[in-house]
């Protein structure tokens, strides 16, 4: 479903550059769970970026589901992502002034959805990840724990076929850690493509995770 072929990527500022991938070649299956370990720095972060086309690779090619997404215009690659891409980000991205519920609608605001399509999704995604008690709090008086169940709702609203999560633990204590496994869990039951980059070891060796992959400068190690 997911192809990296010889992808290098390096970040040019001024005279400088800095190889964040070198070469790297990678296949996802559909509905993997695949997990992306390294130190901070190592890649992880950038191949997310690829897979969600929020960057391109300086050479390679990145392909979904046989579409060669690296050669996205802008435009088009914003619609890949509303229609395929879920994207749970480390510090979780959220509006903090606006409520639990106006932040999961967010997704949808580009499609002007009919408001009871956008009732219902709304309301599916918010039992399912047990934040619906929340519905008209503001995000900046939640706990981390709540703002990390809103960015996972938001992050399903539009039913994406892949989902991809940068260090998603990296502000939880170990108990919510271990909760957000849990919903990784039912939505691999769901036949959802999932990519996560952590170097959270809570991760590792997990049962249900098809495919551990480890980065060291750019490198993937065997």
């Amino acid at each position: 479903m997911i192809e990296l072929n010889n992808v290098t990527k390096i970040y040019e500022e001024g005279a400088s550059q800095t190889t964040a991938l070198s070469d790297v070649n990678l296949n996802i299956k559909e509905g993997a769970v695949v997990v992306l370990k390294g130190a901070s720095g190592s890649g992880k972060s950038t191949i997310l970026s690829l897979i969600a086309a929020l960057s391109k690779p300086t050479s390679g090619e990145v392909l979904v589901d046989g579409k060669k997404i690296s050669k996205l215009s802008d435009n088009f690659a914003s619609i890949y992502r509303r229609d395929n891409i879920g994207f749970i980000f480390q510090k979780y991205n959220l509006l903090p002034n606006l409520s639990v519920k106006d932040n999961i609608l967010l997704p949808l605001v580009p499609l002007n959805p009919h408001a009871k399509d956008a009732e219902e999704k709304l309301s599916k995604v918010m039992d399912m990840f047990h934040i619906a008690h929340k519905a008209d709090t503001l995000v900046k008086n939640l706990s981390g724990g709540e703002q990390q169940r809103v960015a996972i709702a938001r992050a399903n609203v539009n039913n994406p076929k892949i989902i991809l999560a940068d260090e998603p633990t990296a502000n939880l204590d170990e108990k919510l850690s271990l909760s957000f496994i849990e919903i990784l869990k039912e939505l691999k039951s769901l036949n959802k493509t999932i990519v996560i980059a952590t170097h959270d070891p809570l991760f590792f060796n997990l049962d249900f995770v098809d495919l551990e992959i480890k980065i060291h400068n750019g490198i993937i190690r065997s």
